[in-house]
């Protein structure tokens, strides 16, 4: 075997490699079995709770919401409308386990605006810089119509003349 050989055996490798790598696909993510709440289910106040732990680890547990409030772990939580997001028609909240609210996307906006982390000031302003670009192309209407009306004057005056 030699040298030559050994580095298209690499080189065949490597682009089977990549093949491998583009022909994967994104996997999904799907509620745990389970824990997705169905339309009956939603209409008796059941919820998808996804509890935070110390340690970053996420649980999902399904209960259900009594008087604005859901016991977990024996502690009555609040459960607010401000609360509940939902996504693909699955009711959740988020819950930090140690604290007794559950995150707010309502008072987390709040925050942000006050703190400046907020993005439509950079939406507003990526659209008026989208704006101006469109806009530096100079309007050459009336100077293209007299320096084309020179032109033709000065051909009929040298054929003319």
């Amino acid at each position: 075997m030699g040298l030559n050989n050994r580095l298209e055996e690499i080189e065949n490798k490597f682009k089977q490699q990549e093949e491998e790598e583009l022909s994967r696909k994104e996997k999904k993510f799907k509620i745990p079995f389970g824990k997705k709440i169905s339309k009956v289910q939603a209409k008796k106040n059941y919820i998808t709770v996804v509890k935070m732990n110390e340690n970053g680890a996420l649980d999902f547990i399904k209960t259900t919401i009594e008087e604005q409030t859901f016991m977990l772990d024996g502690i009555p939580r609040f459960a607010g409308a401000e609360y509940i997001m939902h996504w693909k028609n699955n009711p959740f909240i988020f819950l930090p386990s140690w604290s007794v609210e559950p995150f707010s996307r309502v008072e987390n906006f709040k925050d942000s605006l006050t703190n400046g982390t907020n993005i439509n000031g950079y939406k507003i302003l990526l659209a008026r810089m989208h704006a101006e670009v469109t806009k530096t192309k100079k309007e050459l209407g009336i100077l293209k119509w007299l320096l084309g009306g020179a032109l033709v004057g000065i051909i009929i005056y040298a054929f003319m003349g």
